[in-house]
């Protein structure tokens, strides 16, 4: 039995499965919307509270762990971990009252591991992909070809920090607008820029924002992941989608089936990002996958290296 726990800065959660013949077997998958960068300080780094949410969580998911007798463990935290300067201390704490070592990781190497979990889910694999995973504190873009990464890149966009830095939709969408032209830069000088247009290169989205988009859009009262593999959304959808959210409340949002409580005022920055994204790369049309970092930590863990 494999056990993955990401500590993202929105939610935490964790798979426990095993992977044969390259495929990924869930035992059990738990998940907590804990805002782990919810009140984030430049200076002092994650608020106390968050930190208390997020401890609270995975000593709830070390319990689940242990009562599985998982032989292999990999619990990594992002891009709050990686800009918090208390983030050493967290992981101390963690370690003191869970048992678990919290790995903060790189963003090139979230990158990877979310890249390899999509592909995992991609049924049929396209031949070149644009993958994003839009987190609470980071979006990582990678860039595939024949089986092969191009690009991967870990920027700082996500939705918590939209929410609570950029109140202002014109803001919001200035800056995302930036970010995504900073992305455009680095795929000029990777030599990528122009596969990345390319109208055979397919948009794959993936994480808690594209996979909400997906679950609002067959009204699920119940998760299920593997319905959510290999949907398509399209800009259109979102753009009245959008229009429909923007006058409620939080409470009133999260009324909607398929959006979780906790994501009420983050959907809208969510759906910014995600039609940037579409406008900014000439695409009309996003493939969903549900799968990313959690089942890249557990092929990774398993032995699987190659993405083809």
């Amino acid at each position: 039995m494999l056990a993955a726990v990401d500590v993202g800065s929105n939610t935490v959660r964790m798979l426990l499965g095993n992977v044969h013949n390259g495929a990924i077997i869930p035992a059990r998958y738990d998940r907590y919307v804990t805002r782990l960068a919810g009140g984030f300080d430049p200076q002092l780094g994650l608020a106390s509270q968050s930190m208390e949410n997020t401890l609270a969580a995975l000593v709830e998911i070390a319990v689940a762990i242990k009562s599985y007798g998982a032989e292999r463990v990999r619990v990594v935290g992002t891009e709050a971990l990686r800009r918090a300067a208390n983030g050493p201390d967290f992981v101390r704490r963690v370690k003191e009252n869970t048992g678990l070592q919290l790995e903060i990781i790189d963003g090139e190497v979230e990158a990877c591991l979310s890249c390899k979990g999509v592909f995992a889910a991609l049924d049929p694999r396209p031949e070149s992909c644009l993958m994003f995973d839009i987190g609470g504190g980071s979006t990582e873009f990678v860039l595939n070809a024949a089986g092969q990464i191009m690009f991967q890149r870990s920027y700082p966009l996500g939705v918590v920090g939209l929410c609570e830095n950029f109140s202002n939709p014109v803001n919001q969408q200035k800056h995302i607008a930036s970010i995504l032209d900073r992305v455009s830069q680095d795929l000029t000088q990777s030599s990528c820029f122009d596969k990345a247009l390319d109208p055979s290169t397919v948009l794959v989205g993936t994480a808690g924002t594209v996979t909400t988009l997906a679950a609002i859009k067959l009204r699920m009262d119940v998760y299920d992941g593997l319905r959510i593999n290999n949907m398509t959304l399209l800009p259109e959808e979102l753009h009245l989608l959008l229009h429909h959210l923007d006058p409620l409340s939080d409470n009133q949002r999260e009324q909607l089936p398929g959006l979780e409580k906790g994501r009420g005022d983050l959907i809208l920055p969510g759906i910014r990002i995600v039609l940037g994204i579409f406008e900014h790369f000439q695409k009309d049309l996003l493939k969903v996958s549900d799968f990313g970092l959690l089942e890249g930590l557990l092929l990774t863990m398993a032995g699987k290296q190659s993405l083809s």
